[in-house]
């Protein structure tokens, strides 16, 4: 379970989960999505099940979540609750012939982004995988973008996390490198179009600090796990700001099945945070 999205609602934080069916406390046989109170530890109802690789966005009094249907699915679906407990549903965006993974919602500009990882076809995405972005007016109907609106056709792009800040697009992203090892990267554009890349890449990249125990419930087991496990791979960052921290969550391990949910915690705020890649912000 590390697809994950931190945010703030009613001034409490949660934590949005993607549970995939190969979960061990999952006994549904299917993929659902739920939130957790990180203060009280206490999980919401499942919801959406059968979709997959989920984001999740705060507007006002109604939470949003976006999922597509299969891992390498050609529709969003958006959910949306005051509550979340009663969910309402209805396609977002459909791109037929096109398989879409994971995605990421800001407001913008003028009106809502989207950021979209596709993995196919070849002669959308080029070297699989590519971010490509969608519009909307009000979070549930989406168009996409022009074409010239992408990151990156040339290399691995993947897992995006999107964020508008003073008149610039960040966007905090995988890469692919030689070895193969997975590095979290941070990019910016006021447009969509024409990417900055930070000269202090990577933001993360994997080390032994990923393997430090923050769950006292883990058993021996389940530690030495952790111990032994492989780690070529800092992937899907998300984060947010509360109580004057930004909070940092994503996963580690080996990219092949076996991964662990892990957060950093930068202190201060994601103003801060965001402007300090970036040294003439």
């Amino acid at each position: 379970m590390v697809e994950t999205t931190p945010i703030v609602f009613r001034g409490r934080l949660y934590l949005f989960e993607y549970v995939r069916s190969n979960y061990e406390q999952n006994r549904t046989g299917v993929s659902y999505f739920r939130f957790i109170d990180v203060e009280s530890g206490e999980t919401t109802p499942p919801f959406a099940r059968g979709y997959h690789l989920g984001s999740a966005y705060v507007r006002g009094d109604t939470v949003f979540v976006y999922g597509v249907d299969r891992w390498g699915g050609s529709k969003i679906q958006v959910f949306w609750s005051k509550d979340l407990k009663a969910w309402s549903s209805r396609p977002a965006l459909t791109l037929p012939g096109w398989g879409i993974y994971n995605n990421s919602v800001c407001k913008g500009r003028e009106g809502y982004v989207m950021a979209v990882e596709l993995g196919e076809p070849p002669e959308v995405v080029g070297v699989r995988f590519t971010v490509r972005f969608a519009e909307s007016e009000d979070l549930i109907n989406w168009r996409l973008a022009s074409h010239e609106r992408v990151y990156s056709r040339d290399r691995y792009t993947a897992c995006p996390t999107l964020r508008f800040l003073d008149d610039y697009y960040y966007m905090i992203y995988l890469e692919a490198k030689p070895g193969p090892t997975y590095e979290t990267h941070i990019v910016r554009s006021r447009d969509l179009v024409r990417w900055e890349s930070s000269p202090f890449n990577p933001v993360m990249s994997p080390s032994t600090d990923d393997k430090k125990i923050a769950n006292p419930k883990l058993t021996d087991e389940q530690r030495e796990n952790i111990a032994k496990a492989i780690n070529i791979n800092n992937s899907d960052v998300d984060l947010c700001e509360y109580k004057g921290k930004t909070l940092i969550y994503y996963s580690w391990g080996n990219q092949r099945g076996t991964e662990f949910l892990s957060k950093a915690v930068h202190d201060g705020a994601l103003r801060d945070f965001l402007h300090g890649f970036f040294p003439e912000a």
